[in-house]
């Protein structure tokens, strides 16, 4: 096949490419160049994008002997990506930028070019599994546990991963690849992992929004509506957030409280203490299909005996009849006792936890797993929480 193999410049995506070549296939090389300033876009091992990478990247190309071009997706990346994050923190939501570049700029975007160009797939470093199954390719977390992008791929759809490879599904370990990029003489075998937000590589996100969203002093309010203290700007604080509230004096019960929610409309932060940030059932929006919803139902008996020992189970010893929830990338997934897929103006599903989870707030990816592998992808819209006063959390999904 005539792949098209993106090069970030790291030890991930340079391992995958030279094994694509070494399957046989027609491999070029192209690096994604999505900031207009590299060289500010680094801070020792934070963020990527930089000129750094591209150089690593141009230079394991050469050692592998395939074309390698550069191309520049600065203003994609910024109009799908920070417009997007910043759009979504103004209307008090808390998103997860790698699976929106992942949707939008690191494969869309790859991919049409690239089969406009003549290309068969596109291959990539990430740690994912594609299995084809009887109704084609399906898209399973990768051997390594702890290095499993499966959730920020989910976005993908399955229409797509018949033109995708991912060689590093079966990678046993990080060590493993990094022992890979050295016996080829790839030249980043110990460069370190890049982390945080590429876009702000200090790490100081309320600094950047603060910078492009302004200043916006308000109240912080108990679920009664009385004012406990005065936050910078609301777009500052998550739900489940504890530090930096800098109220001064604790609850009645005296237990710390905890960020339950923010409110745009009225510039408040709303805080509580954390029996109050349980929640067990989950509304989605933009919803993604990996498989139909017929891989929605619930098999109750089989639930609730992995639910019983799920507490010792890696996360590929997920039984395939058991369906899970996962919030964030590389959290724990949940149990899940129903699904219930609303049709409307936007198609959204209603899933129900079998045990409270805290911590979920709009704007975060909820990835739905049978088994080890990728049902659906929608963002969370809103969710209920577990003997609270409180409405549900955040927006409305539309009817």
């Amino acid at each position: 096949m005539r792949v098209l193999a993106a090069l970030s410049g790291g030890v991930d995506s340079a391992v995958a490419a030279a094994l694509a070549v070494e399957a046989g296939h027609d491999v070029t090389a192209v690096h994604m160049a999505l900031s207009s300033e590299p060289q500010a876009c680094r801070v020792g091992s934070r963020g990527c994008c930089s000129l750094e990478d591209s150089q690593d990247a141009a230079r394991a190309a050469e050692i592998m002997g395939i074309p390698y071009y550069v191309w520049d997706l600065s203003q994609q990346f910024e109009d799908a990506v920070i417009d997007d994050f910043l759009s979504e923190y103004r209307a008090g939501h808390t998103p997860n930028p790698c699976v929106r570049c992942n949707e939008f700029v690191k494969f869309r975007e790859l991919l049409e070019r690239g089969l406009a160009l003549g290309f068969d797939a596109v291959c990539t470093g990430h740690y994912a599994k594609l299995i084809h199954g009887e109704s084609g390719p399906e898209l399973h977390r990768g051997n390594d546990e702890l290095k499993d992008q499966s959730y920020v791929l989910a976005v993908m759809g399955s229409e797509d991963l018949s033109h995708v490879l991912l060689p590093l599904g079966e990678a046993p370990d990080k060590a493993w690849v990094r022992e890979q990029a050295e016996l080829r003489g790839l030249g980043v075998s110990n460069k370190p992992d890049s982390y945080d937000i590429c876009f702000i590589p200090d790490g100081d996100t309320g600094g950047f929004l603060e910078r492009h969203l302004g200043s916006a002093p308000g109240d912080i309010v108990d679920t009664e509506g009385n004012v406990l203290g005065e936050h910078d700007g609301y777009y500052r604080f998550t739900i489940g957030q504890r530090k930096g509230l800098r109220i001064g004096r604790p609850s009645e019960s005296g237990r710390p409280r905890y960020v339950l929610e923010t409110d745009p409309s009225t510039n408040t932060v709303v805080v509580g203490e954390s029996t109050l940030l349980s929640v067990d059932t989950i509304t989605t929006r933009n919803l993604v299909w990996q498989s139909g919803p017929s891989e929605l139902e619930v098999n109750q008996e089989a639930q609730v005996a992995f639910g019983a020992t799920m507490g010792g189970r890696g996360l590929n010893e997920v039984p395939s009849e058991v369906l899970t929830a996962q919030i964030r990338a590389h959290g724990t997934p949940s149990v899940i006792t129903s699904v219930q897929v609303v049709e409307g103006a936007g198609e959204h599903l209603v899933v129900t936890l079998a045990e409270p989870i805290r911590g979920v707030a709009p704007g975060q990816s909820l990835v739905l797993y049978r088994g080890s592998r990728v049902v659906a992808e929608g963002t969370i819209a809103s969710s209920t929480r577990v003997g609270s006063r409180l409405a549900p959390s955040a927006a409305p999904v539309p009817a």
